[in-house]
């Protein structure tokens, strides 16, 4: 599962700010937003969450 620190630092290693993946993902920054001010599990629309990782895995990010 996903958490809330490997989506940020997904975002950091691609040197992404929060826009650049929520326009690249097609979510908006506010849903970001919250999504990465979470701890833990990642949560919320399981659509929305799936762009996320598939996202950052089209830049060569491999979550494991």
């Amino acid at each position: 599962m996903l958490q809330s620190s490997q989506l940020r630092a997904a975002r950091a290693l691609l040197g992404w700010r929060q826009e650049d993946l929520a326009e690249a993902a097609d979510v908006g920054l506010a849903t970001l937003a919250r999504i990465e001010q979470g701890t833990g599990v990642v949560q919320g629309n399981f659509s929305t969450i799936m762009k996320l990782p598939s996202t950052l895995e089209l830049q060569g990010i491999s979550f494991i």
